[in-house]
């Protein structure tokens, strides 16, 4: 295995580290202690990828940005071309995917989002650029005017509402808002 292998391994254990430890004690369970010792590695190789916790923070947040920017694209890439790519991208994002992997992709997300408001919410710079060219995306899709934000919007809500634990929409509330959400994908008379 090369040095560089090794390398990007330890950064990914330490990020993934550092993502459960926020999981499951909270942004004040993140230390760079605890971090390196549930990555299994020493504090110097912990510091020789990220020499303090905002740093670390910011890996973080790059990490998921750079999920949410390729996956965002991937689900734009799946849907049909032409007006409302983007919204029914959004839409298929925030409610097509099984609850358990929305829920599983929620909590990371929420994670990460958490512990860099806490820290500092200058450091959700990443994924509010991230957010803006997809708010860009969708206002150049085609369709009515707040059509494809109302979309997003929902799916905003959705997430938020998860992060939170304000309620979980049941199986048939899902369908329904779905279904609700869908007629402003059609086309206007």
């Amino acid at each position: 295995m090369s040095d560089v292998a090794v390398t990007l391994d330890a950064r990914t254990r330490i990020l993934d580290s550092a993502e459960v430890i926020v999981r499951t004690r909270g942004v004040g369970g993140l230390t760079l202690d605890a971090a390196a010792k549930q990555a299994g590695v020493s504090k110097g190789g912990l510091l020789y990828h990220f020499a303090s916790k905002e740093a670390l923070i910011t890996g973080l947040l790059g990490r998921m940005a750079e999920w949410m920017r390729l996956d965002f694209e991937a689900c734009v890439a799946s849907q049909p071309a032409g007006p409302g790519q983007v919204a029914r991208a959004m839409l298929a994002w925030a409610f097509e995917l099984t609850p358990e992997a929305t829920n599983e992709r929620c909590d990371r997300a929420a994670a990460v989002f958490l512990a860099a408001f806490h820290h500092d919410p200058a450091l959700l710079g990443p994924i509010r650029a991230v957010i803006a060219r997809m708010r860009e995306a969708v206002a150049a899709d085609g369709l009515p005017e707040g059509h494809g934000h109302a979309i997003m919007a929902a799916g905003d809500g959705m997430f938020m509402a998860r992060i939170f634990g304000l309620y979980t929409p049941t199986e048939p509330e899902r369908h329904a808002m779905h279904a609700a959400l869908s007629r402003l994908l059609e086309p206007v008379t």
